[in-house]
């Protein structure tokens, strides 16, 4: 579940509204509802979400930033909840939906319609 909870916040922050339809709807599969796909952009105002969680999508915005800013507060909180290799699998998923979502944005590919998030206009 965390992965698609890193993919659905990276893929909010490039903007790219095919990326958020598809990994939204993988969230809210795999976490059983809709509660965390509604509140993961504004997670930090959210008590759904537990402390290894809001380590990750900290990281998952740190990392998605243009150029990316990880600094040594934030490498401190993700080994506390995170070994070595699950950082560095987590930065490989992480650089891999940064590319995903900048490269669908770039071209405008627009959402299917798979997860319809409340207020949200999809082209499907």
């Amino acid at each position: 579940m965390l992965r698609s909870l890193l993919m659905t916040r990276v893929s909010q922050v490039c903007h790219c509204a095919f990326c958020i339809d598809a990994n939204a709807l993988r969230l809210a599969q795999r976490s059983g509802g809709m509660a965390k796909v509604e509140a993961v952009a504004t997670w930090r105002d959210s008590t759904l979400f537990s402390d290894q969680e809001r380590a990750a999508l900290a990281y998952a915005e740190a990392v998605s930033a243009t150029p990316p800013v990880v600094d040594d507060a934030l490498k401190a909180a993700l080994r506390h909840h995170f070994s070595e290799q699950a950082i560095t699998e987590m930065t490989s998923l992480l650089a891999f939906q940064n590319l995903s979502a900048r490269f669908n944005a770039a071209l405008d590919i627009p959402s299917q319609g798979l997860c319809v998030m409340p207020g949200e206009k999809h082209d499907a």
